[in-house]
């Protein structure tokens, strides 16, 4: 049995529309990454456990859990919690982000730490709690998801690049040691929006969005690569769309 264990982060306002949640649907409709059965996990941050249900509004094949994304005491006892009760993680995506939007001189330091201590710290801590568990066995998959503030920082959208390009550095130094020892890392600039059941596709410029369930199938795709061709970063953006 193969299993994935998604991290994302659940707030009232992405209930049932989070790219996320897509994700992991989509794996379920590819059919799997290995010729196993999958089982789904859901490491979900800053919440309670009862809007955690809601949002993931019956989504999850197997148990949602908790926790706070940033604290190593609480990740570490969450994949502990995981492997107890579905087994040893063979996927991980880092799914979760935060972003404070404004003038530089006028943003909220609290806000901007929260931003790259969730898009970035809660990455590495992630990462290294299922790094942990794949090394002994040779095997595992770890993936991160970025955005387009990954590869150029915004204007009054600091807080948001430095946590994300941060996120980016992680991969790609964990890919250069991680990979000799069989553990595929790979990063995924998610350049553009989003297509959600509140965001649809302009009636004059259709495909101009993000489809999840093609993003998700890019990650199948990565997931499924023999290690001869092992990539550590895929862009994905609509065709419409400047870069």
């Amino acid at each position: 049995m193969t299993t994935i264990v998604e991290v994302v982060t659940v707030t009232a306002q992405q209930r049932g529309h989070h790219g996320g949640y897509e994700l992991s649907r989509g794996f379920d409709r590819g059919g799997g990454v290995w010729p196993e059965r999958v089982a789904g996990a859901r490491l979900c941050g800053g919440r309670t456990q009862g809007r955690v249900g809601g949002a993931l509004n019956g989504q999850a094949r197997d148990k949602s859990f908790t926790c706070d994304a940033a604290a190593p005491a609480d990740v570490a006892q969450l994949f502990a919690n995981v492997t107890d009760q579905i087994g040893q993680p063979d996927v991980v995506v880092y799914n979760a982000s935060y972003r404070q939007r404004g003038p530089l001189i006028e943003l909220d330091p609290g806000e901007v730490a929260k931003s790259l201590t969730v898009s970035a710290y809660g990455g590495f801590l992630v990462a290294q709690q299922a790094a942990r568990r794949m090394l002994p066995h040779h095997h595992g998959a770890i993936l991160f998801t970025g955005a387009s503030a990954s590869v150029k920082g915004y204007a009054q959208s600091a807080p948001f690049a430095m946590g994300k390009f941060a996120l980016r550095g992680l991969a790609q130094s964990m890919a250069r040691e991680l990979h000799p020892h069989g553990i595929h890392v790979a990063h995924f600039v998610i350049d553009g929006g989003i297509r959600s059941a509140r965001r649809a596709d302009a009636a004059d410029r259709p495909d101009s969005l993000l489809d999840p369930d093609a993003i998700a199938a890019t990650y199948l795709h990565v997931l499924q690569q023999p290690r001869s061709v092992w990539t550590w970063e895929v862009e994905l953006r609509p065709w419409v769309e400047k870069f």
